[in-house]
């Protein structure tokens, strides 16, 4: 009536009834935690150069080379549901041929046990900021915003905006300068 592999079978399903039981109110205790910060960056140096652009028709683009400052405190950020944060720069602007563009300049893994303290200075992009035309020359309103995404161990991955932003004008003019 109740072999071996039938009792192996309820008590796998039970335990695995209690464990579901448990992860979600593991979720329940962080998931409506407000996980914003006070962020403070600052933008110290701008270059913008005219280069040929190798993704398409032959023609010349702009690319933007950034140096800044970010100061965060994410120490409130973490609890004992996160395992990481995946912070990253970008920057946002406008143009004639397009509405909103968004480039991801910088980017850090933030792992739990690390420093949750940012003060980084006189950081450059760490990715390439072309833009696919010339809509970088002169632009009055390009908008840097540090975001993370919080890595839970369990739960839902939610994105988080800090509460500082800057933004910076673009020069009117192209640099000739070789080195950045």
């Amino acid at each position: 009536m109740n072999t071996l592999l039938s009792r192996a079978n309820s008590l796998f399903a039970f335990t695995l009834s209690v464990m579901a039981a448990l992860t979600l109110g593991c979720i329940l205790t962080t998931a409506f935690k407000d996980r914003s910060a006070p962020v403070r960056l600052h933008v110290s140096r701008i270059l913008l150069k005219k280069v040929e652009d190798f993704t398409g028709p032959r023609k010349r683009s702009d690319l933007g080379f950034i140096t800044f400052h970010i100061s965060a405190d994410l120490e409130k950020t973490f609890d004992w549901n996160v395992k990481q944060l995946f912070l990253y720069l970008s920057a946002e602007y406008s143009t004639k041929s397009n509405a909103v563009n968004q480039v991801v300049l910088w980017d850090k893994i933030l792992l739990r046990g690390e420093n949750p303290k940012l003060d980084l200075k006189d950081v450059k992009s760490k990715y390439f900021f072309f833009d696919d035309g010339h809509g970088l020359k002169g632009n009055r309103n390009v908008t840097l915003t540090l975001s993370w995404q919080v890595i839970p161990i369990a739960g839902i991955l939610p994105l988080v905006t800090g509460s500082g932003r800057v933004s910076v004008p673009f020069p009117d003019s192209y640099e000739i300068a070789t080195t950045f």
